[in-house]
């Protein structure tokens, strides 16, 4: 049983967030946020597929004058992502968002912070210490390793906040390098008792991308660490909560959809075991209940290898075998497979 750092907790919106909640998925609306409608479709599609907390950019005033019509017609917490211009994330928090995300590598003026502080305090609204190795300045501490760097800076923003008597802090330090990333996460978890959001930055596309976040991601969260994670990919964020919720549940963290085993295939498969496992797939897409179901090319893979399996299929020339806990409840022909695991599927 893995122990999770502990930390303080706070709420954004309904979610709480740290002090032992469930770690929460996160995800990031890729809409023009002036663009009213296609953003809330997108949000709706996020909470759909089982998003917890959505970001969306403000990069000016007419995005942060959007805030009140999108709040309306959402239910999820919505943070602003704030860069360069203090005032946003003012005009942000005017028009009642939930939270904010603030990037001390280029928003370092301290008076203007404080007033952001101020205003956040009084809505009580959480504010995300959103550091990252793209945009840390070049001057400071170039004489010190990245992680370090990173570190540093974000501390410096989190003493600071406290020393306005403002605590609700949620911290990141993210990079597109890994092992910066994880060294920088265990940093800063001994220093600081807040909530940490967990992510690899511009992790890619899909293939690559899912892979560089769980294995950074899965270091820190198998050791303890991390409160809210987003993977983050060139790809629908839909795309993001799949594979945030599949490192979840890799590591007994999270239940929610269903978990496909399906075995590689080889010479022994006499039907296409890829094709069918993909329409299988693509079928549980729809299913939020967390069941386990199998696809085997052949009896030597099943059942007996998934055989805790709530449901599977062992494939055979023509035929296939339809299985429930290990146990073989009939054989169907080849062409009624699918449709067969199908019904088996909604049966449970």
């Amino acid at each position: 049983m893995m122990s999770r750092r502990t930390s303080i907790p706070l709420r954004i919106g309904k979610v709480t967030v740290g002090g032992g909640a469930p770690i929460a998925v996160q995800s990031m609306t890729k809409t023009d946020t002036r663009n009213t409608k296609t953003t809330i479709n997108q949000i709706k599609e996020l909470e759909e597929c089982g998003c917890e907390i959505v970001r969306m950019a403000v990069p000016d005033k007419e995005a942060a004058e959007a805030i009140p019509t999108i709040k309306r017609q959402i239910s999820l917490p919505l943070i602003a992502d704030i860069h360069f211009d203090y005032r946003l994330a003012l005009a942000a928090l005017q028009a009642g968002i939930d939270g904010l995300r603030l990037n001390p590598g280029n928003m370092g003026d301290r008076k203007q912070i404080a007033q952001v502080v101020k205003a956040a305090k009084e809505r009580e609204a959480p504010i995300r210490i959103g550091m990252n190795a793209g945009s840390l300045p070049a001057t400071f501490k170039p004489q010190f390793p990245m992680a370090e760097r990173m570190v540093d800076m974000a501390m410096e923003q989190v003493k600071f906040m406290e020393s306005l008597d403002f605590n609700l802090i949620k911290v990141s330090v993210k990079a597109f390098d890994v092992l910066t990333t994880v060294q920088a996460y265990k940093m800063i978890a001994d220093k600081t008792p807040y909530p940490l959001h967990l992510g690899i930055t511009e992790a890619g596309l899909p293939r690559a991308g899912a892979i560089r976040s769980a294995i950074g991601i899965g270091i820190l969260l198998y050791q303890g660490i991390g409160d809210t994670i987003r993977v983050s990919l060139s790809a629908h964020p839909c795309e993001e909560v799949f594979a945030a919720y599949e490192i979840l549940k890799t590591l007994g963290l999270r239940q929610r959809g269903a978990t496909l085993v399906s075995c590689p295939s080889c010479g022994r498969a006499e039907i296409d075991v890829v094709r069918l496992a993909q329409e299988v797939d693509k079928y549980l897409e729809k299913v939020a209940k967390p069941i386990k179901v199998a696809v085997m090319g052949c009896v030597v893979n099943g059942p007996g290898e998934a055989k805790d399996a709530d449901v599977g299929i062992a494939c055979g020339k023509g035929k296939g075998a339809i299985f429930k806990k290990g146990k073989v409840i009939g054989t169907v022909t080849e062409e009624k497979l699918l449709e067969t695991l199908i019904t088996e599927i909604n049966s449970l």
